[in-house]
């Protein structure tokens, strides 16, 4: 029996190191999409806070991994890229998102038609409009 990983297989987790990304379903990181870093609380060196998907099985992951871990699969050839969330950033082609401005959006629902006095229940939640050179824009709550 052999003592030495495999070299497309995780290994153990480890508190130094973080873990690698890895598909559990699919066994594989070819297919692996990262979606934000973010600075671990406390920071320690050489490690962040990663979420990816694969997007061959739509799995998730969030957990603790190497900055060269995530280097890795993002600096592939063809790696396909959508938005990435850095830090306070949101990234969209390469660069970072600017703020086209900013909305105030309603949400209600209507309450119970037994108490026909009442009108919808009424939340607002502020947002910022990000938009990308590209002509890409979003909208998260601000």
């Amino acid at each position: 029996m052999s003592t030495v990983s495999h070299p497309r297989k995780p290994g153990p987790p480890s508190g130094s190191r973080g873990q690698r990304l890895w598909c559990t379903q699919c066994q594989t990181d070819e297919h692996l999409i990262v979606e934000s870093i973010g600075t671990l609380r406390p920071p320690r060196t050489g490690l962040v806070e990663v979420t990816y998907t694969c997007v061959e099985c739509d799995f998730f992951y969030a957990h603790t991994a190497s900055v060269a871990g995530v280097a890795e699969v993002m600096n592939r050839p063809g790696q396909r890229s959508g938005v990435l969330q850095f830090g306070g950033n949101y990234l969209h082609c390469g660069e970072p998102m600017t703020i086209a401005g900013s909305q105030q959006r309603s949400v209600h629902a209507t309450l119970s038609t037994e108490q026909p006095g009442e009108g919808p229940l009424e939340v607002y939640l502020r947002t910022k409009v990000l938009h990308c050179s590209c002509g890409f824009q979003m909208e998260i709550p601000d």
